[in-house]
């Protein structure tokens, strides 16, 4: 059982690596500036990063041993979330690029803007 679960959460973790890169890809076209690094060719970890503005800044990290979003304005952090809560914010994001969602239509980015007092673009 063990066994089992361990590869279904290195495939999960695979997964997810995978679509952080087209997500940057996305966010590249629509004028973001992003980037996904990995390390190596097993793709069993990532760093996402995202400017949203001047000095704002989304950073989600992916491995074997957890996963992160933080936010980040003038350089102090806005807010950290883990797990399953961080993939939710990442889901919000993706969404913003999937559905062409104007920026202040979005759960994410409402809270970005709350938080940053950035104004909509």
């Amino acid at each position: 059982m063990f066994t089992r679960l361990a590869q279904q959460h290195r495939q999960f973790v695979r997964d997810l690596v995978m679509n952080l890169q087209a997500l940057a890809i996305a966010l590249e076209n629509r004028g973001y500036l992003a980037s996904c690094y990995t390390c190596g060719h097993e793709m069993n970890s990532a760093s996402f990063m995202v400017s949203l503005g001047e000095n704002h800044l989304i950073r989600f990290l992916v491995s074997d041993y957890g996963i992160t979003w933080t936010e980040m304005r003038d350089d102090r952090e806005l807010m950290k979330l883990e797990g399953a809560e961080a993939i939710s914010q990442l889901e919000d994001l993706a969404d913003l690029v999937k559905y062409q969602v104007l920026p202040c239509e979005s759960k994410v980015q409402k809270e970005l803007l709350k938080n940053s007092q950035m104004q909509p673009v």
